[in-house]
Protein backbone atom coordinates (compact mmCIF):
# COMPACT_ATOMS: atom_id res chain seq x y z
CA UNK A 1 0.00 0.00 0.00
CA UNK A 2 2.88 2.35 0.79
CA UNK A 3 4.49 1.60 -2.57
CA UNK A 4 1.23 2.28 -4.39
CA UNK A 5 0.90 5.60 -2.58
CA UNK A 6 4.41 6.60 -3.62
CA UNK A 7 3.66 5.70 -7.24
CA UNK A 8 0.53 7.84 -7.21
CA UNK A 9 2.47 10.77 -5.77
CA UNK A 10 4.91 10.49 -8.68
CA UNK A 11 2.15 10.80 -11.30
CA UNK A 12 1.91 14.27 -12.77
CA UNK A 13 -1.47 15.72 -13.70
CA UNK A 14 -1.97 15.75 -17.46
CA UNK A 15 -1.69 19.01 -19.32
CA UNK A 16 -5.16 19.93 -20.53
CA UNK A 17 -5.88 21.67 -23.81
CA UNK A 18 -9.54 22.69 -24.09
CA UNK A 19 -10.85 23.55 -27.53
CA UNK A 20 -14.10 25.43 -27.14
CA UNK A 21 -16.44 27.31 -29.44
CA UNK A 22 -19.59 29.37 -29.19
CA UNK A 23 -21.11 27.34 -32.06
CA UNK A 24 -20.40 24.41 -34.34
CA UNK A 25 -18.42 24.53 -37.56
CA UNK A 26 -15.55 26.68 -36.32
CA UNK A 27 -12.88 23.99 -36.59
CA UNK A 28 -12.92 22.72 -33.02
CA UNK A 29 -12.88 19.00 -33.81
CA UNK A 30 -10.44 19.52 -36.69
CA UNK A 31 -7.88 21.03 -34.31
CA UNK A 32 -8.54 18.47 -31.56
CA UNK A 33 -7.90 15.57 -33.92
CA UNK A 34 -4.71 17.08 -35.29
CA UNK A 35 -3.38 17.63 -31.78
CA UNK A 36 -4.33 14.09 -30.79
CA UNK A 37 -2.47 12.50 -33.69
CA UNK A 38 0.70 14.56 -33.36
CA UNK A 39 0.94 14.29 -29.57
CA UNK A 40 0.18 10.56 -29.55
CA UNK A 41 3.43 10.00 -31.47
CA UNK A 42 5.42 10.89 -28.33
CA UNK A 43 2.97 11.05 -25.43
CA UNK A 44 0.07 9.24 -23.83
CA UNK A 45 -3.01 11.30 -24.62
CA UNK A 46 -6.76 11.12 -24.22
CA UNK A 47 -9.06 12.85 -26.65
CA UNK A 48 -12.29 13.71 -24.81
CA UNK A 49 -15.40 14.20 -26.95
CA UNK A 50 -17.96 16.21 -24.95
CA UNK A 51 -20.59 16.37 -27.69
CA UNK A 52 -22.42 13.12 -26.98
CA UNK A 53 -25.17 13.92 -29.48
CA UNK A 54 -22.83 14.24 -32.45
CA UNK A 55 -19.82 12.20 -31.22
CA UNK A 56 -17.88 13.32 -34.29
CA UNK A 57 -14.42 12.87 -32.78
CA UNK A 58 -15.28 9.49 -31.31
CA UNK A 59 -16.63 8.27 -34.65
CA UNK A 60 -13.55 9.67 -36.39
CA UNK A 61 -11.29 7.72 -34.00
CA UNK A 62 -13.32 4.58 -34.68
CA UNK A 63 -12.95 5.08 -38.45
CA UNK A 64 -9.23 5.39 -37.92
CA UNK A 65 -9.11 2.19 -35.87
CA UNK A 66 -11.25 0.20 -38.34
CA UNK A 67 -8.81 1.09 -41.12
CA UNK A 68 -5.73 0.31 -39.05
CA UNK A 69 -4.33 3.84 -39.26
CA UNK A 70 -1.48 4.37 -36.81
CA UNK A 71 -1.14 5.86 -34.35
CA UNK A 72 -4.47 4.78 -32.91
CA UNK A 73 -6.19 7.50 -30.91
CA UNK A 74 -7.58 6.95 -27.44
CA UNK A 75 -10.90 8.84 -27.61
CA UNK A 76 -13.73 8.70 -25.09
CA UNK A 77 -17.02 10.58 -25.03
CA UNK A 78 -18.65 12.03 -21.92
CA UNK A 79 -21.90 13.94 -21.33
CA UNK A 80 -19.99 16.49 -19.25
CA UNK A 81 -16.45 17.25 -18.13
CA UNK A 82 -15.46 14.97 -15.24
CA UNK A 83 -12.81 16.35 -12.90
CA UNK A 84 -11.52 12.80 -12.45
CA UNK A 85 -10.01 13.10 -15.92
CA UNK A 86 -7.47 15.59 -14.58
CA UNK A 87 -6.16 12.87 -12.28
CA UNK A 88 -5.56 10.32 -15.04
CA UNK A 89 -2.11 9.02 -15.98
CA UNK A 90 -2.14 10.64 -19.40
CA UNK A 91 0.40 13.26 -20.45
CA UNK A 92 -2.21 15.33 -22.25
CA UNK A 93 -5.97 15.69 -22.19
CA UNK A 94 -7.41 17.19 -25.36
CA UNK A 95 -10.95 18.42 -24.79
CA UNK A 96 -13.18 18.63 -27.87
CA UNK A 97 -15.90 20.75 -26.31
CA UNK A 98 -19.60 20.82 -27.20
CA UNK A 99 -20.81 23.00 -30.08
CA UNK A 100 -21.80 25.79 -27.70
CA UNK A 101 -20.58 27.61 -24.63
CA UNK A 102 -22.30 26.73 -21.37
CA UNK A 103 -21.82 26.75 -17.61
CA UNK A 104 -19.79 23.59 -18.09
CA UNK A 105 -17.39 25.52 -20.29
CA UNK A 106 -16.31 27.59 -17.30
CA UNK A 107 -15.54 24.44 -15.32
CA UNK A 108 -13.48 23.15 -18.22
CA UNK A 109 -11.67 26.46 -18.52
CA UNK A 110 -10.73 26.46 -14.83
CA UNK A 111 -9.18 22.99 -15.20
CA UNK A 112 -7.41 23.61 -18.51
CA UNK A 113 -3.85 24.79 -19.01
CA UNK A 114 -4.84 26.39 -22.30
CA UNK A 115 -8.20 27.27 -23.88
CA UNK A 116 -8.25 27.62 -27.66
CA UNK A 117 -11.17 29.03 -29.58
CA UNK A 118 -10.94 28.43 -33.36
CA UNK A 119 -12.76 31.17 -35.23
CA UNK A 120 -13.68 31.82 -38.84
CA UNK A 121 -12.97 35.22 -40.42
CA UNK A 122 -16.44 36.77 -40.38
CA UNK A 123 -17.96 39.22 -37.92
CA UNK A 124 -20.77 36.73 -37.29
CA UNK A 125 -18.09 34.46 -35.80
CA UNK A 126 -15.57 36.94 -34.46
CA UNK A 127 -17.83 39.09 -32.29
CA UNK A 128 -19.52 36.19 -30.45
CA UNK A 129 -16.10 34.55 -29.97
CA UNK A 130 -14.68 37.70 -28.38
CA UNK A 131 -17.73 38.00 -26.11
CA UNK A 132 -17.24 34.40 -24.96
CA UNK A 133 -13.63 35.06 -24.00
CA UNK A 134 -14.67 38.28 -22.28
CA UNK A 135 -17.14 36.23 -20.25
CA UNK A 136 -14.49 33.67 -19.26
CA UNK A 137 -12.07 36.44 -18.30
CA UNK A 138 -14.68 38.16 -16.13
CA UNK A 139 -15.35 34.79 -14.49
CA UNK A 140 -11.72 34.57 -13.38
CA UNK A 141 -9.92 32.80 -16.23
CA UNK A 142 -6.50 34.44 -16.76
CA UNK A 143 -6.06 36.07 -20.17
CA UNK A 144 -2.82 34.22 -20.81
CA UNK A 145 -4.80 30.95 -20.89
CA UNK A 146 -7.14 32.20 -23.64
CA UNK A 147 -6.05 31.95 -27.27
CA UNK A 148 -7.65 32.37 -30.67
CA UNK A 149 -6.86 30.30 -33.73
CA UNK A 150 -7.83 31.78 -37.09
CA UNK A 151 -9.38 29.03 -39.19
CA UNK A 152 -10.66 28.64 -42.75
CA UNK A 153 -9.02 31.75 -44.19
CA UNK A 154 -9.12 32.28 -47.95
CA UNK A 155 -6.39 34.88 -48.46
CA UNK A 156 -3.50 36.63 -46.75
CA UNK A 157 -5.49 39.87 -46.68
CA UNK A 158 -8.39 38.16 -44.93
CA UNK A 159 -6.04 36.55 -42.43
CA UNK A 160 -4.35 39.88 -41.66
CA UNK A 161 -7.64 41.72 -41.20
CA UNK A 162 -8.96 38.98 -38.92
CA UNK A 163 -5.77 38.95 -36.85
CA UNK A 164 -5.86 42.73 -36.38
CA UNK A 165 -9.50 42.57 -35.30
CA UNK A 166 -8.86 39.86 -32.71
CA UNK A 167 -5.71 41.45 -31.33
CA UNK A 168 -7.60 44.66 -30.59
CA UNK A 169 -9.66 42.62 -28.13
CA UNK A 170 -6.50 41.95 -26.14
CA UNK A 171 -6.25 38.17 -26.50
CA UNK A 172 -3.43 35.98 -27.77
CA UNK A 173 -3.77 34.96 -31.42
CA UNK A 174 -1.64 32.13 -32.79
CA UNK A 175 0.70 33.24 -35.56
CA UNK A 176 -0.17 30.02 -37.38
CA UNK A 177 -3.57 29.94 -39.07
CA UNK A 178 -5.37 27.28 -41.09
CA UNK A 179 -6.59 27.83 -44.66
CA UNK A 180 -9.95 26.80 -46.06
CA UNK A 181 -9.16 23.57 -47.92
CA UNK A 182 -11.36 20.77 -49.28
CA UNK A 183 -8.48 18.35 -48.69
CA UNK A 184 -8.71 18.97 -44.94
CA UNK A 185 -12.30 17.74 -44.95
CA UNK A 186 -11.51 14.80 -47.18
CA UNK A 187 -8.72 13.38 -45.02
CA UNK A 188 -10.86 13.56 -41.90
CA UNK A 189 -13.58 11.60 -43.69
CA UNK A 190 -10.92 8.91 -44.12
CA UNK A 191 -9.99 8.84 -40.44
CA UNK A 192 -6.89 10.97 -40.89
CA UNK A 193 -5.98 14.33 -39.37
CA UNK A 194 -5.13 17.52 -41.23
CA UNK A 195 -1.50 16.90 -40.32
CA UNK A 196 -1.66 13.72 -42.40
CA UNK A 197 -2.89 15.33 -45.62
CA UNK A 198 -0.83 14.27 -48.65
CA UNK A 199 0.04 17.84 -49.62
CA UNK A 200 3.32 18.61 -47.86
CA UNK A 201 2.75 22.34 -47.49
CA UNK A 202 -0.63 21.86 -45.84
CA UNK A 203 0.66 19.06 -43.64
CA UNK A 204 3.56 21.22 -42.51
CA UNK A 205 1.20 24.10 -41.65
CA UNK A 206 -0.84 21.85 -39.40
CA UNK A 207 2.19 20.36 -37.68
CA UNK A 208 3.75 23.77 -37.12
CA UNK A 209 0.52 24.86 -35.46
CA UNK A 210 0.74 21.93 -33.04
CA UNK A 211 4.31 22.94 -32.17
CA UNK A 212 3.22 26.51 -31.47
CA UNK A 213 0.41 25.27 -29.21
CA UNK A 214 2.81 23.16 -27.14
CA UNK A 215 5.20 26.10 -26.97
CA UNK A 216 2.36 28.32 -25.74
CA UNK A 217 1.52 25.87 -22.93
CA UNK A 218 5.14 26.05 -21.83
CA UNK A 219 4.86 29.81 -21.27
CA UNK A 220 1.83 29.61 -18.97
Amino acid sequence: MGILKKERIGIKAPKTIAILSQKGGGGKSTLARCLAVELTKKHKILLVDLDIQQKTSQEWAERRKSQGIKPLIDCQSYPFFDQKLTKSNHNYLIIDGPARMSKGSLEIAHSANLIIQPVRPSLDDLNPAIREFNGLFKAGIPKNKLAFLINAVSSEAEEKATRNYLQKAGYFVFANSLPEKVSYREVQNQGLSIGEVKYLRLSKQAKELVKSIIKKIGTI
